[in-house]
C-alpha cells in the first residue's frame, strides 16, 4: 500500500483512546456527554449564536428582522381579509346570526314543544311574544319557531325509515339515500311553491323562509310516530296514529299560522279579499302536511310490500 507524501504515521499511544472520566461512583453512562465543547471559547460563541450551527444569525435576529415582521403581519392580514370574504358571500344566502337564533333551544322547550306539537288541543295562549328588532330566542317563547325539532326529527325520521326497510328484507345504503334526498327534495319544493303563492297573492307577512322551513319540518315529528305505530300495532296502528298526528298537525298549524298570515284578520274587513286570500293560504299549508306524512311513511309499511 502506498502512503502518500506528507503522511506523518502517530504513535501508537498517541491514537489509544482517551481513559475515561470518573463518575463518582455513579453507574456510568451509556454515550459521552458531547453537550458541551471542550473548547469554552467554542461553546460561548455556540450560546451568543455565533457557533457554526446558526449560521452567523442568531434566533433573536429572525425574529427581529424587518422583512420577516412585515411577511408575517402580510400573512395576518391575508388571513383575515379571507375570513370577512368568506363571512359576506355565506351572508349573502344564509344569515348566521338569524340561523343562530333558531337553534337557541333548550331540554325544557324541546319536551314542551314536542307535547305541544303532539297534543296542541288544550294549548290556549298561540301568540308570540318578540321584538321585530330584536325576535325572542325559541327557549324563551314556546310558541315560536326552531329548526332543531326540525333537523333532528329529520335525521330520526330517516333512521326508522331505514330500520323499516330492514325488516322487509329490502335495506341498502342506496334506497335509505333515495329515501332522504326524497324527503328534502320534497321539503324544499314546498317551500318553493308557498313562497310563489304568498308572492302571487301578494300576501304581505312578516314569516320568513326560516320560518316556513320550521313550520313544514315540524311535520317529520308526527311521521315518527306514525312509522312507529305501524312497526308496533301493524296497518291499524298506523292508521290510527296517521289519523291522530295529521289531526294535530292540522290543528297546530292552523292556530300558528292565523297568527302569522292573518295577523289583523279580526280588525280589518275593508280588504276581504285579501283575508281571503290569506285564509286559503294558511288552510293549503295545514292540509299539506297530513298528505306529505301519508305519501313519505306509506310505502314503508310491511303491509304494502
Amino acid at each position: 500500500m502506498d502512503i502518500p507524501s506528507g503522511y506523518v504515521r502517530q504513535p501508537a499511544e498517541q491514537r489509544r483512546r482517551q481513559p475515561r472520566p470518573d463518575y463518582g461512583g455513579g453507574p456510568t453512562p451509556l454515550f459521552d456527554d458531547t453537550s458541551s465543547p471542550s473548547d469554552p471559547a467554542t461553546y460561548q460563541g455556540q450560546q451568543q449564536g455565533q457557533g457554526p450551527f446558526y449560521g452567523g444569525m442568531g434566533g433573536q435576529q429572525i425574529l427581529s428582522d424587518p422583512m420577516a415582521n412585515m411577511a408575517m403581519q402580510y400573512g395576518s392580514s391575508l388571513a383575515t381579509q379571507g375570513k370577512d370574504v368568506m363571512e359576506k358571500h355565506i351572508d349573502r344566502f344564509i344569515s348566521i346570526s338569524k340561523l343562530k337564533y333558531y337553534f337557541a333551544v333548550d331540554t325544557t322547550y324541546v319536551g314542551k314543544k314536542l307535547m305541544l306539537l303532539l297534543f296542541p288541543y288544550m294549548h290556549s295562549n298561540w301568540s308570540i311574544r318578540y321584538n321585530k328588532e330584536e325576535p325572542v330566542a325559541p327557549r324563551y317563547e314556546i310558541n315560536a319557531p326552531d329548526l332543531y325539532i326540525p333537523v333532528m326529527a329529520f335525521v330520526t325520521y330517516i333512521l326508522v325509515a331505514g330500520y323499516c326497510l330492514g325488516t322487509q328484507n329490502s335495506f341498502s345504503p342506496e334506497l335509505l339515500g333515495m329515501q332522504a334526498s326524497s324527503a328534502l327534495v320534497w321539503l324544499i319544493l314546498e317551500i318553493v311553491v308557498i313562497t310563489m303563492a304568498m308572492y302571487i297573492l301578494s300576501v304581505a307577512t312578516d314569516i320568513k323562509t326560516f320560518d316556513l322551513l320550521a313550520f313544514c319540518g315540524y311535520k317529520y315529528v308526527g311521521m315518527i310516530g306514525v312509522l312507529l305505530g305501524g312497526m308496533l300495532f301493524g296497518s291499524m296502528g298506523y292508521y290510527l296514529a296517521l289519523a291522530w298526528c295529521s289531526a294535530s298537525m292540522f290543528f297546530f298549524l292552523l292556530r300558528t299560522l292565523r297568527l302569522v298570515i292573518l295577523p289583523d284578520a279580526s280588525h280589518d274587513m275593508a280588504n276581504s279579499g285579501g283575508n281571503k286570500s290569506r285564509t286559503y293560504l294558511v288552510l293549503a299549508i295545514a292540509v299539506l302536511q297530513p298528505i306529505f306524512m301519508c305519501w313519505l311513511t306509506r310505502h314503508l309499511l310491511p303491509s304494502q310490500n
